[in-house]
């Protein structure tokens, strides 16, 4: 018994030995698995989850948006001399005189239906004789203009293309200041490019811009060329058409305007369903309220827009606002300022009752006003 056990130990010592001189020197014949921190490194990937950047990094975002950002370019027939065709016109003056290039122009857009509807600025489009759209694949399409509104620099154009990227719209009234943004577009012709900032301000107007005004201000480099492209969040999803800077050299200087998309999506419906943005109007003469105007007609109030002309026969005329109310609030809206009160009755619908807050004097009332169809000014010929 003891020489069995005798043999057994030493067995286990040789064993022992044995295997700590492989462990030591060729741990992978042992075919030892990875620790728990290994595992969470090593086999992630194959877990199929999708690879995320960097903390803080916005490639997911601006993958997802640029394929719906596209390059639009423009052209103009030229416009020549109405002799340049005439031969003593050619013989005193050359085959060339008289002749000009065709005029071209270079902007961005974005699709935002299958249907190929892609909306960008009016004054990329405007005029145009020939509009070409380069997609970020590299597929080229004609577009045609569906609709366009100069009130609000918006137009909707239209291609003819198959499995076409889209983007989705964003919530443009949760925006805050200090939220980060990415501006898409084909700046100077470059290609498309993608910048970054921060939601520097809400609600600019007043800019003499558009006739309704309520941009996104943006420290996201925009310049000449990216006019019609998306203003996007840290999810892709599209906020803003980018339509102007202030700039003193032309290029961009940290101060650049997009509208927001609530808007984008107003003109969109109007257009794409009646062919046309309808906007309320109630036949006023508004001033923003300061103390002469307060002191001229003897009111208290200090925030508002006061009226000092009605229409006769006008929606507010038939509706009892009279010269000397100040507007508080549309719609349960509160206004401060003309612009506002703009966009505020704008924003109604024809037709259809909306109350009024008013300021007379020393009392506060609510009046019930049904606004009319705003008309387009005609331009002068």
């Amino acid at each position: 018994m003891r020489k069995f056990w005798l043999l057994f130990s030493q067995a286990v010592t040789v064993f022992l030995a044995a295997y700590f001189v492989v462990a030591t020197l060729k741990p992978q014949w042992l075919n030892q698995r990875p620790s728990l921190n290994a595992v969470s490194v090593l086999e992630a990937p194959a877990s199929g989850s999708p690879k995320t950047g960097p903390v803080g990094s916005f490639s997911a975002a601006a993958k997802v948006a640029s394929a719906a950002v596209v390059s639009i370019i423009t052209s103009k027939a030229a416009a020549n001399h109405p002799y340049a065709d005439d031969p003593w016109f050619k013989f005193f003056f050359g085959d060339q005189a008289g002749r000009s290039e065709p005029q071209v122009g270079l902007g961005s857009g974005v699709i935002v239906s299958p249907s190929g509807y892609i909306l960008t600025n009016n004054h990329v489009v405007e005029s145009a004789d020939d509009i070409e759209v380069v997609l970020n694949d590299s597929r080229r399409a004609r577009a045609k203009i569906i609709g366009t509104d100069p009130d609000t620099d918006l137009a909707i154009l239209k291609i003819d293309l198959d499995k076409l990227p889209i983007i989705v719209l964003g919530n443009s009234d949760a925006l805050q200041v200090g939220d980060p943004v990415l501006a898409i577009g084909n700046p100077f012709g470059v290609g498309q490019t993608v910048t970054g900032g921060i939601v520097s301000a809400l609600g600019r107007n007043q800019l003499g811009i558009n006739t309704f005004e309520n941009f996104i201000q943006t420290d996201a480099a925009i310049n000449p060329g990216n006019s019609g492209g998306a203003l996007v969040d840290t999810q892709g999803n599209l906020l803003g058409i980018n339509t102007a800077i202030y700039s003193r050299s032309g290029g961009s200087m940290g101060i650049g305007f997009a509208i927001p998309v609530s808007t984008a999506r107003q003109v969109l419906e109007g257009i794409v369903k009646d062919g046309q943005v309808t906007r309320g109007w109630i036949g006023v003469e508004p001033q923003d309220l300061n103390p002469e105007l307060a002191e001229t007609f003897n009111i208290k109030a200090k925030n508002g827009v006061i009226i000092t002309g009605v229409l006769q026969n006008g929606p507010a005329a038939q509706a009892g606002i009279r010269p000397g109310d100040v507007i508080v609030a549309v719609d349960g809206k509160s206004v401060a300022n003309v612009t506002e009160l703009l966009g505020a009755v704008a924003a109604l619908k024809p037709g259809v009752a909306a109350p009024m807050t008013v300021l007379r004097k020393d009392s506060k009332t609510e009046i019930a006003v049904t606004p009319g169809k705003r008309q387009r000014p005609r331009l002068p010929r």
